[in-house]
């Protein structure tokens, strides 16, 4: 296993709940992951890509604003651009309806697969189902969004839209800002997305798994037929098997074996807040702002923003600042002393699906990563998947949307019928 973050953990849970042997080899296994600091929300009915066209179009207002929803770094911009060209062509109608079909057949088990991991590492009193309410201020705003929820209605998300009112009945805190909101009752958000990984960690300690310190640098094929991890520093390791579950930097090992990926790093920033001062109930969405508030048992977070630097940019913890004086304007009494920032690296894909599956070149390993704003909602669903597939398992939904070997087709070559979940 490759990747010690919720993804690697997730999948090493349900690999060795099959009696399987694994190794978690990560560059640093104790250092803070992208899993960590997340808003800590199960956002199951997420399943309209970031590619549409309703966000498309505000995509480049956004990128010339340093602290608005998106940002660019000017120096990663030659980068960015093959990216980016997947991204416009993943808005078409056609692509879509594939995407949204392909990731409400992952978001659909999310909460069951998520419910045994949490059970069996002891863990159930983290996850609270109270639903979410997604804000907006204006009536523009609420009818910009019509097209996406019409489309989350489509493929089984409830949503009930509510008044200003109605809403800061559900909470209390709320300011006058709110115009219209809308109640999703399937929505859940965990006490502390940092305690769910260390229990994870802890439960497979427990039962043999050994975490290596290492960086992998290349996988090749050994004499016996098994797979050479060779790490920084001329050591290696050996395995039948291979799961790459190393996030944002999955891309490159993949590239190294021969597949073809298109995988950016989405940097998000929260603020936690200790003692806000308020009580929320549960997680709030600011729709048109793009950004998230969770009452966590550490305090208030709140996140959000997508900076496309590449993995080496240092963070910019304005963008930190800047997400708590958004909150005030929604939460007026709110109380920022205190403070802590936070920034992390998502792996995000120009589609918005993740790579779940085998590789196309290299036989014996199997990717996991490119979760982008959903890798804590999916990575025990993901895991499950993956202990199936490698366990030779039959498998309860079709894989092909999220294999790599998208990456080589044109989108037009695909079929969204092909892509409604099997029974």
């Amino acid at each position: 296993m490759v990747g010690a973050g919720i993804l690697g953990l997730a999948a090493a849970f349900y690999l060795v709940r099959s009696g399987t042997r694994v190794i978690v080899i990560d560059r640093d296994p104790e250092d803070d992951k992208a899993s960590h600091g997340n808003a800590g929300g199960i956002a199951v009915t997420e399943v309209f890509p970031a590619s549409a066209p309703s966000v498309l179009r505000h995509v480049l207002a956004w990128m010339f604003d340093p602290l608005g929803p998106v940002a660019v770094r000017p120096a990663h911009v030659p980068k960015l651009i093959p990216w980016l060209a997947r991204f416009v062509r993943s808005g078409t109608p056609r692509e879509v309806e594939r995407i949204s079909l392909a990731l409400a057949a992952l978001n659909a088990r999310a909460h069951d697969d998520l419910v045994t991991m949490l059970e069996e590492i002891g863990l159930t009193d983290q996850l609270h189902r109270v639903g979410a309410i997604s804000l907006y201020e204006s009536e523009e705003g609420y009818r910009r969004d019509a097209s996406e929820w019409a489309c989350k209605r489509a493929r089984g998300v409830l949503a009930r839209d509510l008044t200003a009112a109605e809403a800061r009945e559900l909470e209390p805190a709320l300011g006058p800002i709110v115009y219209r909101a809308v109640f999703t009752p399937q929505w859940s958000h965990v006490g502390d997305p940092r305690r769910i990984a260390f229990g994870l960690r802890d439960w497979l300690l427990g039962r043999g798994v050994e975490f290596r310190r290492g960086d992998v640098q290349h996988i090749t094929q050994g004499s016996a037929r098994d797979l050479v991890l060779r790490l920084a520093g001329s050591q290696s390791v050996r395995a039948d098997k291979a799961v790459i579950a190393a996030g944002a930097w999955s891309g490159a090992i993949a590239r190294r074996l021969g597949d073809r990926v298109f995988l950016e790093s989405e940097r998000g920033y929260t603020a936690t807040l200790p003692a806000p001062g308020i009580h929320l109930t549960r997680e709030l969405i600011l729709a048109e702002r793009k950004f998230v508030a969770t009452p966590l048992s550490c305090g208030l977070r709140i996140g959000g923003a997508a900076e496309f630097g590449g993995l080496k940019a240092r963070a910019n913890f304005e963008r930190s600042r800047v997400l708590v004086e958004l909150a005030k304007r929604y939460l007026p009494q709110l109380n920022t002393a205190g403070e802590t920032y936070w920034a992390g690296h998502r792996p995000a894909t120009p589609d918005s699906l993740p790579v779940i599956g085998p590789s196309a070149r290299c036989p014996g390993v199997f990717y996991a990563f490119g979760h982008g704003h959903l890798g804590l909602t999916l990575a025990a669903t993901t895991g499950r998947l993956l202990g199936d597939l490698i366990m030779h398992r039959p498998l309860p939904i079709d894989l092909t949307p999220y294999r790599i070997q998208r990456f080589a087709l044109l989108p037009e070559s695909h079929d969204a019928a092909a892509y409604v979940p099997l029974h």
